[in-house]
């Protein structure tokens, strides 16, 4: 069974084409998340499955609804948190909780299991407007609100950028606690470390998805041997990898650059070459990929495709 099914949905503004007939499908109780850089389309998707915009072409299905002939069900049967925080500003905390109970006919306190730990850590400002929380908290409250009526599909668009480490491990934490409790979630992110933490992710660039498949098996399928470069100037260093007819692509990562060699080129012959450009203190030692490497890879292969 699937809680959400998308059928070659398209969505263009003008001359930009937001969205290029994507198909997917999320079963229930599932995490899915959808990967990509600002700009990817994530937005735009998520809105549509939402009701909130209409597709230009293609279908797409909430709980076994239309999102264009039956919007008005799939409103009652889904959360949506917003990547802007939307809720009231001027009403207190538990005045929004009390609100969004009211519009779905349900009261604050007959879900409150689903998020017992969140609401555990709003009580102390359930008198405080919403427009005067902290960042973590403003996402706290928005969770909340979104889940108030016990949906079966929760939508959250980008939900932890600009949020602070802890907030955001905390608030995955919850995610994972309302996976368990059957909640279908589809999360978008642009935060690739976010993604070991689905059931299933799809890597997106361009309104097109470049790979879908769980975490492990895109790093499984990644098909080359990536190597981490070092040497004690680093911002030289990319000009030479760059330059350099051993290297097949290179990309920085924090303190290293993540290489791939081209055929015949090996990472011994590497260390020779930064060598001889001047380069002291090289390092270039065999690495394993990880999901952005993935992400790397399927994005280039696109372009020169």
């Amino acid at each position: 069974m699937y809680a959400v099914r998308v059928e070659g949905i398209e969505k263009a503004y003008g001359r930009v084409e937001a969205l290029r007939g994507l198909d997917f499908a999320v079963g229930e109780g599932e995490l899915y998340g959808i990967i990509g850089p600002d700009g990817a389309g994530k937005t735009t998707l998520l809105r549509i499955l939402a009701t909130l915009l209409l597709p230009d072409g293609g279908r797409a299905e909430v709980a076994g609804r239309d999102v264009v002939a039956d919007y008005r069900a799939v409103r009652g049967l889904i959360g949506y948190m917003p990547g802007r925080f939307s809720l009231y500003q001027d009403l207190t905390v538990e005045e929004n909780l009390q609100f969004f109970a009211t519009v779905f006919g349900t009261t604050v306190d007959a879900n409150r299991h689903l998020v017992a730990d969140i609401y555990g850590q709003l009580e102390p400002f359930r008198r405080r407007r919403a427009g005067q929380l902290s960042g973590g908290m403003k996402q706290k409250l928005a969770l909340s609100c979104a889940l108030i009526h016990r949906p079966e599909v929760l939508l959250l668009d980008e939900p932890t950028t600009g949020v602070d480490p802890v907030s955001r491990k905390e608030f995955w934490a919850t995610l994972l606690r309302l996976r368990s409790q059957g909640v279908t979630i589809v999360v978008s992110t642009p935060y690739m470390d976010e993604a070991g933490l689905c059931d299933r992710i799809a890597l997106v660039r361009a309104g097109r998805f470049l790979g879908v498949d769980t975490p492990a098996g895109l790093v499984a399928r990644y098909p080359r041997r990536l190597y981490a470069v070092r040497s004690e100037d680093m911002h030289r260093l990319a000009a030479d990898l760059g330059g350099c007819g051993l290297v097949g692509s290179a990309f920085s990562f924090g303190d290293t650059y993540h290489v791939t060699l081209r055929p015949g080129a090996s990472p011994a012959g590497l260390s020779a070459h930064l060598a001889r450009c001047g380069h002291a203190s090289v390092d270039v030692r065999q690495i394993g990929p990880g999901v952005e490497d993935c992400f790397m890879l399927l994005d280039t292969e696109t372009e020169e495709g």
